[in-house]
């Protein structure tokens, strides 16, 4: 369990809130497509098709909203509703990419919240603890690695 915490500064969270909401949830998508797609099992697949889901970086004010559709996430444009919303400060929910936090730990010292379908918030952190994939590694976004994957699956925003 990490000691330390931290959150962005309120003038960078003031300009991040700012930003349109569905070009970032595009890019990360697609990062999360480069980093867990290939992984997810074929009945986790089906059991998220079509559902909204949203990650929420509360210190940022920043959320994405996002489903699994035909094989991989897409992005959505911002939803009255989700199927399910997951939050945390950015430093947490970099410390849960990188493996180095626990998500029982953190949902359990409020840290991280799943709102709304508590079973599928359940589905995707077990798949996600049972992935094989190596933690979450800052190079895998390298503009060229990114443009290459872009290249290969032909995505467009």
């Amino acid at each position: 369990m990490q000691d330390k915490r931290y959150t962005l500064p309120a003038p960078a969270a003031k300009i991040l809130a700012r930003l349109p909401a569905f070009p970032g949830s595009w890019l990360f998508v697609q990062g999360l497509n480069l980093a867990l797609a290939r992984h997810m099992p074929a009945d986790v697949q089906q059991r998220l098709e079509g559902k909204k889901l949203r990650l929420r970086v509360d210190d940022a004010g920043l959320a994405f909203d996002f489903e699994w559709r035909n094989g991989a996430f897409a992005a959505c444009p911002r939803q009255a509703e989700t199927d399910l919303t997951i939050g945390a400060a950015s430093h947490d929910l970099f410390l849960l990419a990188r493996r180095e936090e626990d998500p029982d730990t953190l949902f359990f010292s409020r840290r991280l919240a799943l709102e709304g379908d508590t079973e599928l918030g359940l589905l995707f952190k077990n798949t996600l603890d049972a992935l094989e994939a190596p933690a979450f590694d800052l190079g895998m976004l390298a503009p060229g690695r990114v443009l290459a994957h872009l290249r290969r699956s032909r995505v467009s925003p």
